[in-house]
């Protein structure tokens, strides 16, 4: 979160009318060019979305989203079991998602260079055991903080090193980009549903090591299905033929970065979005689950995030039929739903209500986030997609874990309450400065939208 049908180059949209001629290509453009062309003609012979492949991508997807679900319902009630408050659960969901955040980059360059299988393979197997060992620490009641941190970083290295190799699997299994991404957004919208009633029984009946524990089996079969996959190869651009490896992974690191930054609608968003992880997502979490953990129960934000759950569901069967021309404008758009889920915790209103802005909330998230996969995927030339995707996600968390340190800090001053509600407001303003953006607001679709979902 495929065909290459066109491309962003500097601040103007390239669109079918204005086409690209040899005269107007540099030599650069032109191999980024064939390259996307390369990915177009190997999804050109798939189907357009389903196939055994992609079918068991979407498999490994789901079920690691399944554990990541559960993750949350394990940190709150395990960490609160053992009399931390809600600013160790922010630190320890800030270990892993600093640590992802700050090597993402890093992992998109070594994924546009070596198998993007054999690294995702890796990184689930390393955390595997990385919550293993966080289930033997619950199941044994040896729980100290630095100790989760530490298992948290190791968990966000890893996912570093995953993340940026989604960019470039989709579009080599599925000819269908929209299509491809709202089934995957369907599926791990699925297991939000389910991951967290399945840890609230799991924390009810057990303990959280027993929600830890199934968090490791759930990557075990995430690798398994990897394993299984057979992926072709991804058409690769010129790379320095002199000079030492480090030198030549800077090089490819100053080049993911001029792609970046060359691309006002991608650095505009991700601009943007820094403020809505410092001020809405990264409280969000940690203030969520304590305050509703704390009033009401592991049950009961289970409850809740199921219901964010279902939300998701329906924004990714919504990203599956509609087909907006202007992604990034219709994504927009939806994220104004996303004030009703802290605002609902913050206000104290009942479970119910909770629920219900939570679903919202995850409607407008999961087309959002079909709309922005999407974009980033048929925008971008193939051979540096998954540098870009990674300059993406980095920038994309680089606050989150700040939001989320400060989370409890904030709630101490300020009362969590006030501190959900504020989130809410900034939420709101978030969605109204992407539609003030002409860069952002009127991008137009660069690949062949489908008549209908497959």
């Amino acid at each position: 979160m495929i065909p290459r049908v066109g491309r962003q180059g500097g601040h103007r949209p390239v669109t079918a009318a204005r086409g690209r001629g040899a005269l107007g290509m540099t030599g650069t453009d032109a191999r980024r060019d064939t390259a996307a062309r390369g990915v177009r003609r190997a999804a050109a012979g798939s189907p357009a979305v389903w196939s055994r492949d992609f079918a068991l991508f979407f498999a490994a997807r789901a079920v690691a989203r399944l554990g990541d679900t559960m993750l949350p319902v394990a940190l709150a009630a395990g960490l609160l079991e053992h009399g931390y408050g809600a600013g160790a659960v922010g630190l320890a969901m800030a270990s892993t998602a600093a640590a992802f955040a700050g090597l993402v980059v890093f992992g998109g360059v070594v994924a546009d260079r070596f198998s993007t299988r054999k690294l995702m393979i890796g990184a689930d197997l390393v955390r595997l055991g990385a919550q293993a060992l966080a289930a033997g620490l619950f199941f044994t009641g040896h729980v100290v903080l630095w100790q989760i941190c530490a298992i948290g970083f190791v968990n966000g290295v890893a996912g570093a090193v995953f993340q940026p190799g989604v960019a470039s699997t989709v579009p080599r299994l599925a000819a269908d980009v929209q299509g491809a991404n709202g089934a995957i957004r369907i599926a791990e919208s699925a297991a939000q549903l389910a991951g967290p009633a399945v840890a609230g029984v799991l924390v009810g009946l057990a303990s959280p090591g027993g929600v830890f524990a199934a968090h490791a089996t759930m990557y075990a079969l995430s690798a398994l299905c990897l394993l299984l996959l057979r992926l072709p190869p991804l058409p690769a651009g010129p790379r320095a033929a002199t000079g030492s490896a480090l030198r030549a992974f800077r090089a490819d690191l100053a080049d993911g970065w001029r792609e970046f930054r060359s691309r006002a609608w991608l650095w505009g968003v991700i601009a943007v979005w820094c403020l809505y992880m410092i001020a809405v997502w990264g409280p969000t979490v940690p203030l969520v689950a304590t305050e509703v953990v704390r009033h009401h129960g592991p049950g009961a934000y289970g409850l809740v995030n199921s219901a964010l759950g279902v939300g998701t569901v329906i924004g990714g069967l919504l990203a599956l039929r509609l087909r907006p021309r202007r992604m990034l404008r219709a994504g927009a758009f939806s994220l104004f739903a996303f004030f009703g889920f802290p605002a609902a915790v913050g206000a104290g209103l009942g479970v119910p209500a909770m629920a219900a802005g939570a679903a919202l909330a995850g409607a407008g998230m999961s087309f959002w986030g079909v709309m922005w996969a999407t974009t980033v995927q048929t925008q971008v030339p193939a051979d540096v997609l998954n540098r870009i995707h990674a300059y993406d996600v980095a920038g994309s968390l680089a606050m989150m874990p700040v939001g989320q340190a400060l989370a409890g800090p904030a709630a101490g001053v300020l009362g969590a309450g006030h501190v959900l509600l504020t989130a809410g407001a900034v939420s709101l303003l978030v969605a109204a400065i992407l539609l003030a953006v002409p860069p952002i607001r009127d991008l137009p679709r660069a690949d062949t939208p489908a008549p209908t979902a497959h």
